[in-house]
């Protein structure tokens, strides 16, 4: 029986998923270094990478720590690096692997991440990609000091209309809007630059955008969905759905409501060396590598694209997951032996070309 290729990234978060993760890394190697290193992220991309995943997420959010509570915990890891400026630190490390930061769609602008992850993409050359995260907590706003935290309902409405303008700002340059041609003295052609007009209820963006068009066109959105609502947001804006299902059962049910022609990709968190009692919202599997494959294999079968695997701790489990986990994928015919020279991350995916709507349409 013939198989759709089965997608594999991992999900990196400071030291790993496990609140405790920090200590774990630092008890084994007390020189480890800082989780706002360029030195931190190089690690862990390169070892990913050479597992030949698809992708790697870098979590971010408008919180120092995980999770809501306005209160610092002194016992949990404290301070985050930029999401988007640690992807575009990696990507002149890597050659392959697709670059997918967190960047928070709430008090923020459309305007400026249209353009850090159009530049991502220009500098991975395009492997880019973008999780698109809300947030809904007082203490978060109160930083930004501009308004209260929106309700659910104007959550997800502002993002929904926010990912349309990005979109849309991508779309401003046409592909060879850029010509520099020495002999006539023009750097640009100003007829492939289109004003988006976009007017709705949250944002009033004329465009163009500073940046030219990505090289994919289209960087690969990505949104993690736990609820209906969220279910809808991503099944119009995303190109990828992160879930998290318990079961088989939970996995059939979330596929019923995700729209057909996203990609599915379920979270796990997979801890093969430390306890597994601690909260997640991704279910925690810590069994074995070839479990955890037969899992993996099931699920793949009800229709899930692929899974985004999150070490409980990074120094542990990534390697494993590498080392382990894929060489039973391959064994079983479900996971690359290789990348595709030069393959962009929409191409990995299968997705489409990402056609330019005021190119075909004229300018607006």
């Amino acid at each position: 029986m013939a198989h759709n290729p089965l997608h594999l990234g991992v999900a990196l978060d400071g030291y790993g998923w496990h609140p405790q993760a920090w200590r774990h890394t630092l008890a084994a190697d007390p020189s480890a270094a800082a989780v706002t290193s360029g030195r931190h992220w190089a690690r862990l991309a390169a070892t990913a990478e050479r597992g030949l995943l698809d992708f790697l997420t870098v979590d971010d959010s408008l919180a120092a720590q995980p999770g809501r509570r306005a209160e610092i915990d002194p016992r949990r890891l404290a301070g985050r690096a930029d999401a988007v400026l640690v992807a575009a630190t990696i990507a002149p490390l890597t050659n392959s692997i697709g670059l997918i930061p967190v960047a928070t769609v709430t008090h923020t602008e459309p305007f400026h991440v249209s353009k850090a992850i159009a530049t991502l993409d220009f500098i991975s050359h395009g492997r880019g990609g973008w999780q698109a995260r809300v947030s809904s907590s007082a203490h978060e706003a109160a930083a930004f000091g501009r308004r209260t935290a929106p309700d659910s309902s104007e959550l997800f409405s502002e993002a929904t209309d926010f990912v349309e303008v990005v979109r849309r700002l991508w779309d401003s340059w046409e592909d060879d809007a850029v010509i520099r041609d020495v002999a006539t003295g023009r750097y640009v052609d100003r007829d492939k630059l289109h004003y988006i007009d976009f007017a709705g209820s949250h944002f009033s963006v004329k465009g163009p955008s500073i940046t030219p068009r990505p090289p994919q066109g289209q960087p690969v959105v990505a949104a993690l969905a736990h609820i209906e609502p969220v279910y809808e947001f991503a099944s119009t804006g995303a190109d990828l759905v992160f879930v998290t299902p318990s079961d088989e059962a939970s996995a059939r049910g979330i596929l019923s409501q995700v729209a057909a022609d996203r990609k599915v990709i379920a979270d796990l968190v997979v801890s093969f060396g430390t306890d597994s009692e601690f909260r997640s919202d991704a279910l925690i599997f810590a069994g074995t590598p070839a479990q955890l494959v037969d899992l993996l294999l099931g699920w793949h079968d009800l229709g899930l694209a692929g899974f985004r695997l999150r070490p409980a701790v990074n120094t542990i489990d990534l390697p494993i997951i590498v080392d382990e986990v894929v060489p039973l994928l391959q064994r079983a015919g479900r996971f690359r032996t290789g990348y595709r020279t030069g393959e962009t991350l929409r191409e990995r995916f299968g997705l489409p070309a990402a056609a330019n709507r005021y190119a075909s349409a004229g300018a607006p």
